[in-house]
């Protein structure tokens, strides 16, 4: 195992996630990437609105950008503590399929994502990015289960 990416979504899961990708890092001397997320702006064309008539949509996503950038600078640096060569890596669109393709593009060997314990019933009518992870994924992953008792 040379390349660990680690799913980071800020919720409180990602303490314990991060421990486990920390340890696991350390034990095999493989790079560590922290991987973060952003959900895609809604589209309102398809209801006939221009994004000139929601400027909010955008200010407030671009508020949600430099946050995440901001929270990652500080988790990367707190990992860099005990992993320094770790890096960090934002990005946008869907959680899943943003995950997939970056292990895809970047060779990753090993993934580790949080699971929340949302139940059976959300996870029928809303699936999760870590089962869709599991299936999809081309690599080994780990799925933490966080907050699941």
């Amino acid at each position: 195992m040379k390349s660990i990416v680690v799913g980071v979504d800020f919720s409180s899961a990602a303490p314990t996630v991060l421990k486990v990708a920390i340890e696991l890092a350390a034990a095999f001397s493989a790079d560590l990437c922290l991987l973060h997320v952003i959900e895609p702006e809604p589209s309102m064309s398809a209801y006939g609105f221009t994004p000139e008539e929601f400027p909010v949509v955008a200010t407030f996503h671009n508020e949600i950008r430099n946050r995440a950038k901001i929270r990652m600078e500080e988790t990367l640096a707190e990992v860099r503590l005990q992993i320094p060569r770790a890096t960090a890596h934002t990005t946008e669109g869907n959680p899943l399929y943003a995950l997939v393709e970056h292990i895809q593009d970047t060779e990753t060997d090993f993934v580790i994502i949080g699971s929340h314990g949302h139940g059976v019933l959300a996870s029928i009518l809303l699936g999760t990015v870590a089962e869709g992870l599991v299936r999809k994924a081309m690599v080994p992953t780990l799925v933490v289960p966080v907050g699941t008792r």
